[in-house]
């Protein structure tokens, strides 16, 4: 995949996702990588309920478009070339997701993308393969959100080929992780949901065991602060880590035995995060199992870094 070379633009982008809003203002450097400016993210579940009522809440709405309306200014201040805002589960099922997206036009200026669930892989990829260490070729990338899986077999020999499973933290949890905590049974039946998922996305999945795991999204680089008990998320840290099942599957030990109150503060946990992170470990744990995959590489570059790099090569060929 050729690297766009856009030097002098100063980019916007946001990620508006069923679990986390984050945005990325960022310099292109001639090679194409974005030189981070100023990032922030924020827990919001926007796709809150979306599960059982395929409609976006008031509440919900009222958080997102008070954190664009905030960022709004940010992005202004920064005086930027261009800006790109993209949703991706939670606005795709709603059946109220106009509303939402006017609204939003109205109150902030942005007009929000939806992407498919293609788009969604397509524009993380280009955000993980920016940063990848030398030698790695060819990869299979996991990026678990709060509604759906995305599982991105790339090869520079061939097209990428792609599959979307309608599983997320925020999904998993709202339909079979009720109890606090999660139940014996309610584990095993999460698990199996994932392993058949999983099973059927790879089924004509050719050549993926010979490639390199990647993970990506705030699960698998929460998981990767957990497990080298950060005290504040370190970018440099998380980046390119490696993930071992052994470590995963002590996660979840640790994780699925303890209620969410229990989870305040355990070092490298997000806040807020505790709501949804034994949904995580299980998808993490199973679909490495499934695969069997014994570690993954870590990447703190994802869609959001990919929208900057679409939204620069869009303004290149114009």
């Amino acid at each position: 995949m050729t690297r766009p070379c856009v030097p002098s633009l100063r980019l916007a982008g946001i990620d508006v996702g069923t679990l986390t809003c984050r945005l990325l203002i960022a310099d292109l450097a001639p090679h194409g990588f974005p030189q981070e400016l100023y990032s922030d993210r924020r827990i919001l579940r926007l796709g809150e309920g979306v599960d059982r009522t395929k409609r976006l809440s008031g509440s919900a709405m009222d958080r997102v478009v008070r954190c664009l309306r905030e960022w709004r200014t940010v992005i202004d201040d920064h005086r930027v070339t261009g800006r790109a805002v993209v949703a991706t589960s939670a606005v795709r099922d709603a059946k109220n997701r106009d509303e939402f997206l006017e609204r939003v036009k109205r109150e902030t200026g942005f007009e929000i993308e939806v992407i498919s669930g293609e788009e969604e892989a397509r524009r993380t990829l280009l955000g993980i393969r920016s940063g990848l260490p030398a030698g790695v070729t060819n990869i299979l990338a996991l990026d678990i959100g709060g509604g759906s899986t995305e599982l991105i077999l790339d090869r520079p020999a061939g097209q990428p080929i792609v599959r979307s499973i309608d599983i997320g933290v925020v999904r998993l949890c709202e339909r079979v992780l009720k109890d606090d905590p999660p139940t014996a049974e309610e584990i095993e039946q999460a698990g199996e949901w994932v392993r058949r998922e999983v099973e059927t996305a790879v089924e004509k999945m050719q050549g993926y065991r010979d490639s390199t795991v990647v993970g990506t999204a705030g699960t698998i680089t929460t998981l990767a602060a957990m497990a080298q008990k950060l005290p504040a998320y370190e970018p440099a840290r998380i980046h390119n880590y490696t993930l071992t099942l052994s470590t995963v599957l002590e996660l979840e030990r640790t994780l699925l035995g303890r209620k969410k109150a229990d989870l305040v503060g355990l070092p490298g946990l997000e806040k807020n995060r505790e709501e949804v992170i034994a949904a995580g470990v299980i998808i993490v744990g199973t679909i490495m199992k499934t695969l069997g995959m014994a570690k993954l590489l870590v990447s703190d570059l994802g869609l959001r870094e990919g929208v900057l790099i679409d939204l620069a090569m869009r303004m290149q060929s114009r």
